[in-house]
């Protein structure tokens, strides 16, 4: 793998490359056949709203070409993002969303060809620095292996499956403390 650097983009320039974000995450995700275009009109529907989360940060990873992204934004409580969460959500995480110190890795893509190369180590480490928040967390489907572990190597708690309104099979949160 070439070498590849990482860079902050404000929220203009995200969301000017809204169209290669999505290309990137068809890639990324590769569904089923006939997936495609609903998983991409599906990305651009909730990157345009995470966009104009108070607080939306983003994170691009490039040598030649990007190689991934990860963007994110602090989440409270009342906000959408919660919205189909089901009950079981650990009481210390739900007063630190009550008082703005959970910070949502919403999403990070990487490539296949460009897994297992420090990328996602990288974005997530780039795209955390400047948080101030508690936790930070993140979902994730149950059948994503390849993220699973790399959480669990970044020493990350999973805390199980959270009901997400009619997902099915329902996403699992993924937490970890910052800053000590």
């Amino acid at each position: 793998m070439a070498d590849f650097f990482v860079r902050r983009l404000t929220r203009w320039q995200a969301e000017q490359q809204r169209g290669p974000f999505a290309d990137m995450y068809v890639e990324a995700y590769d569904g089923a056949v006939g997936e495609e275009f609903r998983g991409r009109q599906d990305f651009l529907r909730r990157f345009e709203d995470d966009v104009q989360q108070q607080g939306f940060e983003m994170v691009v990873a490039e040598g030649a070409q990007p190689v991934g992204c990860a963007y994110g934004f602090p989440v409270r409580r009342s906000g959408s993002w919660w919205q189909g969460i089901g009950a079981g959500l650990p009481s210390d995480l739900e007063e630190l969303t009550a008082s703005g110190q959970v910070f949502v890795i919403a999403e990070m893509m990487v490539p296949p060809r460009y897994r297992r190369t420090g990328v996602a180590t990288r974005l997530q480490e780039h795209l955390l620095a400047r948080s101030e928040a508690a936790r930070v967390i993140a979902l994730v489907a149950p059948d994503n292996t390849a993220a699973e572990a790399a959480y669990r190597a970044w020493s990350w708690e999973d805390l199980g499956e959270i009901g997400r309104g009619s997902v099915t099979p329902a996403p699992r949160i993924w937490s970890r403390g910052l800053h000590g």
